[in-house]
């Protein structure tokens, strides 16, 4: 299954950075995507729970990024590093269906695959921070809830 699901989270994460480039609807890029790619129905199913969850939490999960990368504003920061962190992000304080660091895991070898050189030591430390704050406030609520407040 993890490889269906990192299969998965590739195609969630082409068809959020799709979404971040064009003005094309989510929906049309995915039905493409998966003609493409032969997933079977849960890895599917995976795909567009992470691609909602996203894009319903976007702006919480923006917030969270300028608040632990506030040296890197969100509208600069990679479109591809961007959107591995807002998948991680999701997965982590939001969706909590895979361990954290399974999470972190994916995300780092997201950016090894499609990121630059740097990708992946930013990605990293963006979400540690978040993930030490996490385990210090004792759960992903409270860090949803400060980040509203920056």
């Amino acid at each position: 299954m993890t490889g269906l699901r990192r299969k998965a989270r590739i195609v969630a994460l082409q068809t959020l950075y799709e979404l971040d480039c064009s003005t094309h609807k989510s929906d049309d890029i995915l039905a493409r995507l998966l003609q493409e790619k032969a997933l079977p129905g849960e890895a599917i199913d995976f795909t567009r729970e992470l691609i909602t969850g996203v894009l319903q939490n976007k702006q919480d999960i923006d917030n969270i990024i300028r608040r632990f990368a506030p040296a890197f504003p969100v509208e600069q920061i990679a479109t591809i590093d961007r959107n591995i962190l807002r998948l991680a992000i999701f997965e982590v304080l939001f969706n909590n269906k895979v361990p954290v660091k399974a999470a972190i895991n994916e995300a780092v070898e997201l950016a090894k695959s499609f990121g630059s050189d740097t990708s992946q030591k930013f990605i990293n430390g963006v979400l540690g921070s978040i993930v030490a704050a996490h385990a210090q406030q004792g759960n992903g609520q409270e860090v949803i809830e400060e980040s509203k407040r920056v």
